[in-house]
């Protein structure tokens, strides 16, 4: 067979990938359901890392099908310089994006948690309702709806608070706790 080489090659990354999928995945779902992290959350974060797996899974077969190194660096460089300007134009998109992957893996913030926004203009002190891609939603104490960018999260100082501290926090007449 002409082929034979490539068409085994192609059999080999395939498989790998699954395997590195599975096993990703199963640890995305241990990690997710011991934070107890909202299903909506690891499903983003599972989407990510899938399209991670097929880029680099159609990068390894291109070239094992012979596509010209130099030809698909061209290729590859073009395409990254649209999507650097489209970037550019949309940084706070990527930036919401990229701190969401990082709230999700290495923040202590989880639905339903009572925290406290430490900035100078604003005193936001509420529960967590809902973290997406690319907003954190809270509900105040005050009743009012905040969503606050995942990136403006990252930025700002967050006091994690506990009912006791919410109780000492309230007024005599307002202590309905």
């Amino acid at each position: 067979m002409k082929y034979q080489q490539e068409i085994l090659s192609t059999i080999i990354v395939v498989v790998f990938v699954i395997i590195c999928y599975q096993i990703s995945k199963n640890a995305i779902r241990r990690f997710a359901t011991l934070k107890s992290i909202d299903p909506n959350r690891k499903k983003a974060i599972l989407n990510f890392s899938y399209l991670i797996y097929y880029l680099i899974a159609g990068t390894v077969l291109a070239i094992i099908w012979g596509v010209d190194i130099k030809e698909f660096t061209i290729f590859i460089s073009s395409v990254l310089a649209v999507l650097g300007v489209s970037f550019v134009a949309q940084w706070s998109l990527l930036s919401n994006l990229t701190a969401s992957v990082i709230l999700f893996f290495y923040h202590p913030l989880r639905i339903g948690d009572r925290i406290r926004i430490l900035d100078k203009d604003f005193d936001w002190t509420g529960e967590i309702k809902d973290i997406t891609g690319f907003y954190l939603l809270i509900k105040t104490d005050q009743g009012e709806q905040i969503t606050l960018p995942n990136s403006l999260v990252m930025q700002k100082g967050i006091e994690m608070l506990d009912k006791k501290t919410i109780v000492e926090t309230l007024s005599p007449k307002d202590n309905t706790i």
